[in-house]
């Protein structure tokens, strides 16, 4: 006997009916991007190596630890699954010359891939929504990111999350603390672990991100980088916080706040759950107006935001938000597979009008009796039944049967040949929740 083949571990199949609320979500995200006129960007999975250890930063722990990264068999090129989609985003803006006449405000969704240890909301394939706003300078479009991503997820049913901002400054001001987060890192040396130790002179900024708990009431008394910032950059954080408020969104200060990707200035934020144990960030982003230099490109300033798909429905599914799916407006219910002749090209008449039939599949005679049909047909969630009885194929007929409307199952006769007439009466106004 052959072995079995199971999936990569950490790399999840998406099946029915979870794969519905997948499609619900998406749906979502199109319509409110569009009103916030957001376009549709597609980059490639697989990216040069270079991009990554260029734009995400060396020394950061996707880089160094968590990309899947290979040799082109055929010319030898280091090729790398995206762990992020930010460079890639920037890359192509960059390649195509895409903010030419002015700024672009893009989204995308897609898989991306990171080796660690598969947990809960936590994957080594996982799916990422992000929006980006490239070419557009000053605290306006934070904000309005910030307020895109509270819409969604609010739009979602999503609750109990908080907004937390931070600034990064510019790097003149990154610098100052750097260098004195270094002396008081280096003071208290006998407190650092390994990893701490091996950031203190690459990157110093990363330890006060440590979930370390012993090394928490330390990291705690560090320098703030709030206390380094300048007029302008105060300004700036200032501008975003007051644009927040003005449109009702609640938000904190969260000194701490640092983001795990070198490419950030300015305003830095995330999207938080204590819901969802150790996974609680939804969504996380900022400014990053120096990257497109980094990867070669004119400067440009920049913002965006990625949000965590998985994350986002597994919290629904704790909050008891079961997403409204869609199900079929009618089931096909027949005698026998002789009735097939009839049945489909009706089916197909009402598909091709917008009307969804599932049809009760068998490739024998031995169809299966009414009974276990309705069952099936009461099952799928459909709003009636289409019940090609012998009786009425004979008269060019089918009864169309309410299977939801409370009333023990009223039922009509309609034309075979005037489908017409009759098929928007199937029609459903919206999903329902099977």
């Amino acid at each position: 006997m052959v072995d079995k083949l199971f999936a990569v571990k950490g790399m999840n199949d998406i099946l029915p009916p979870h794969s519905l609320q997948w499609e619900w979500f998406e749906e979502k995200v199109r319509g409110l991007m569009a009103c916030y006129a957001y376009r549709s960007v597609r980059t490639p999975i697989v990216e040069p190596t270079a991009l990554f250890a260029r734009g995400t930063g060396e020394t950061t722990d996707i880089v160094e630890k968590e990309m899947y990264s290979f040799e082109d068999k055929l010319n030898g090129e280091a090729l790398t699954l995206r762990p992020e989609n930010t460079p890639g985003v920037v890359r192509a803006a960059i390649e195509h010359n895409l903010t030419y006449d002015g700024g672009k405000r893009l989204y995308y969704m897609g898989p991306m891939f990171r080796h660690e240890r598969p947990q809960r909301g936590r994957y080594r394939q996982f799916y990422q929504l992000g929006a980006e706003a490239l070419g557009f300078a000053g605290p306006a479009v934070d904000a309005e990111l910030i307020l895109l991503a509270h819409q969604l997820l609010t739009d979602l049913g999503v609750r109990n999350f908080r907004v937390d901002l931070n600034s990064l400054g510019v790097p003149a001001e990154r610098h100052a603390h750097r260098t004195a987060l270094i002396a008081y890192f280096e003071k208290n040396a006998e407190l650092l672990d390994a990893d701490a130790k091996r950031r203190l002179h690459a990157n110093p900024l990363r330890i006060l991100d440590t979930k370390n708990p012993a090394m928490q009431e330390m990291v705690q008394a560090a320098p703030q980088l709030l206390e380094f910032l300048g007029e302008s950059s105060l300004q700036h954080l200032e501008t975003v916080k007051s644009l927040l408020t003005a449109c009702g969104v609640q938000w904190r200060i969260n000194p701490r706040l640092v983001r795990g990707l070198d490419y950030y200035s300015h305003t830095v934020f995330e999207f938080v759950t204590d819901e969802l144990g150790a996974q609680g960030t939804l969504c996380g982003g900022g400014r990053y107006d120096g990257l497109f230099e980094i990867l070669g490109g004119k400067p440009t300033p920049a913002v965006g935001w990625g949000m965590g798909i998985e994350r986002v429905l597994e919290l629904l599914k704790v909050q008891g938000q079961v997403p409204a799916v869609a199900v079929p407006d009618a089931y096909a219910i027949l005698p026998h597979a002789d009735a097939l002749a009839v049945a489909m090209p009706c089916i197909q008449a009402l598909r091709a009008r917008g009307v969804a039939v599932q049809m009760h599949a068998a490739a024998t005679a031995e169809i299966g009796s009414f009974k276990s049909q309705f069952k099936r047909a009461d099952a799928s969630g459909a709003r009636f039944a289409l019940i090609f009885g012998e009786d009425e194929i004979a008269q060019g007929m089918v009864i169309v049967k309410s299977l939801r409307d409370g009333q023990g199952g009223a039922q009509m006769v309609r034309p075979l040949q005037e489908v017409d007439q009759w098929a928007q009466t199937l029609q459903s106004s919206g999903a329902t929740t099977k």
